[in-house]
């Protein structure tokens, strides 16, 4: 299946149920279908090729994903853009994916103003609603006139269906090309794990950013002809009212927002009971924190890693796994993301890339139709992990005796921080770019809510003087608030190998001691 394919399953079973709800508008899968239908036939008119590049810059709004609707419909590949990141980063994306069309939401006209001029690949800008101060057209100009049906199309199995960006220890984002094949498998895998009764309505609530998995996974519940109801933003007190108001059977959250929620003061007063699956992922979890939300929210936790490579689909915990018994699992279980899932392969591989035994650790390792089609023209960084085509992960683990898959490290030194993959290097540049720094180590340490925080540990050069404050300001200009530090310690000398290289183990080590990195 092309991966439009899934929503038109949903309008077949339920053209004339809801498909999406945002705010106080809501859309039928066929008025939805029909729109998407436009945008992709005035697509086709505006002379774009197959596979070309659309990007949609935008927070969550269900006519946001519509337009993500069209740009499959037509055939073309999606370019989801964060709006958090700043300007610059936005504007690499744009430009080093060749995006050719431009969709965005008016909150972002602004941002959209200011990048155009170095956007010369650009051809097609068209705002959701009205932008009279650029004289784009909005999306209902801009398919005026274009007809509802479906365009006629062919869709190829192995075309790219979407570049993600991801960091990388250049600080610059790489492209990860995910195709019809590759999301197929990831949807397929949703499917197969969240069970419900043929009489059963699926109401999935889209609270994370949909420019990543909540907009994919909401594609699983739409194909079963489900409801998508769409918040603007994480927030717990919207998601508890949502969810009664709603009668939601299935969320998916970051940790760090699972853990806001169950200190939300409205939370005694919420009606939980339509929940069948609170799937977290994209983080870190405590365990603590998961038996905590087991006592809550009743045995409907579930737990996916994935990585953009292998998109949201390695493996999954299911809610009666986190029990044995009839028990709350012990921790040696809750720490574990779970079996792998059934249409890849997974294995963990040595330093010569030889398979290891079950209880022995080394890289974890994928194959088979989930792994991405490559890096963005990149080929040189495709062949660094894929590998006779196993997708390395750069993540250490090992799979138990019973065929659960533990991460204990990465090989890589990603922070993951609220559910943000944040790679320190580009925050290490920011940071020697000041003149008062000799050099610095940009780490995760563990923090309650945010799984890691972010953390500079700085050498400063003989005799200067900065406070903590100032560089914490100088990241967040830089790199945004998310990815700068949440602090900044200052010590004498780094740990050093003979060669000069700062040992990031041993600075994280007096912070992780007696605790576990997971995922």
């Amino acid at each position: 299946m092309a991966i439009i394919d899934f929503f038109d399953r949903g309008w077949r079973l339920n053209p004339n149920g809801t498909a999406y709800i945002g705010g106080e508008r809501s859309w039928t899968f066929t008025e939805a279908r029909k729109l998407s239908c436009r945008i992709a036939h005035a697509l086709g008119k505006s002379g774009v090729a197959r596979e070309s590049k659309a990007g949609v810059l935008s927070p969550n709004d269900p006519a946001a994903w519509i337009c993500v609707l069209g740009i499959w419909r037509a055939g073309l590949a999606w370019v989801p853009l964060n709006p958090t990141v700043p300007a610059t980063e936005l504007q690499h994306v744009i430009d080093t994916f060749d995006c050719e069309v431009l969709f965005y939401h008016p909150s972002m006209a602004a941002t959209v103003a200011e990048l155009a001029p170095s956007l010369p690949q650009v051809k097609h800008y068209i705002c959701l609603e009205d932008d009279e101060a650029s004289g784009n057209p909005s999306l209902a100009e801009w398919i005026s006139g274009q007809p509802d049906t479906q365009p006629d199309v062919r869709y190829d199995m192995d075309d790219v269906a979407a570049i993600f960006s991801t960091g990388g220890t250049t600080g610059l984002p790489k492209g990860v090309m995910n195709t019809h094949r590759s999301f197929s498998v990831c949807l397929a895998h949703f499917l197969i794990a969240l069970q419900y009764r043929a009489d059963e309505h699926i109401i999935n609530l889209a609270a994370l950013p949909m420019t990543h998995a909540a907009g994919v996974f909401s594609l699983a519940a739409t194909a079963r002809g489900g409801t998508v109801v769409v918040l603007p933003r994480a927030d717990p007190s919207a998601i508890l009212d949502a969810i009664g108001r709603h009668r939601v059977t299935e969320l998916f959250l970051a940790p760090t927002v699972v853990y806001r929620v169950m200190e939300a003061p409205d939370l005694a007063e919420a009606d939980l009971s339509s929940l069948h699956y609170l799937l977290y992922a994209a983080a870190p979890m405590s365990t603590d924190k998961l038996r905590r939300a087991l006592e809550i929210f009743g045995p409907i936790m579930a737990d996916c890693y994935g990585l953009v490579e292998s998109f949201a689909g390695i493996s999954f915990l299911r809610p009666e796994e986190h029990f044995i018994n009839g028990e709350v699992a012990p921790d040696s279980r809750l720490a574990s993301c779970g079996r792998p899932n059934p249409l890849i392969s997974v294995e963990i591989h040595d330093n010569d890339d030889r398979p290891l035994p079950a209880g022995e650790s080394g890289e974890i390792c994928v194959s088979g139709d989930l792994v991405m089609k490559g890096y963005y023209k990149a080929p040189e960084k495709t062949a660094e992990t894929v590998i006779d085509g196993w997708l390395h992960t750069g993540d250490i683990g090992h799979l138990d005796h019973e065929g659960y898959l533990f991460i204990t490290d990465r090989k890589k030194d990603m922070i993951i921080s609220g559910g943000m993959n944040i790679y320190p290097s580009e925050i290490e540049q920011v940071i020697w770019s000041h003149p008062a720094v000799q050099d610095c180590a940009v780490i995760g340490v563990p923090h309650e809510d945010w799984g890691e925080a972010v953390t500079a540990v700085v050498e400063l050069n003989p005799g200067a003087e900065v406070d903590a404050d100032e560089l914490i300001a100088l990241c967040k200009e830089k790199v945004g608030r998310v990815r700068a530090p949440k602090r900044v310690e200052f010590v004498e000398s780094l740990p050093r190998s003979g060669n000069g290289k700062v040992l990031k183990r041993a600075v994280r080590e007096q912070y992780w001691a007696g605790q576990s990195r997971q995922i």
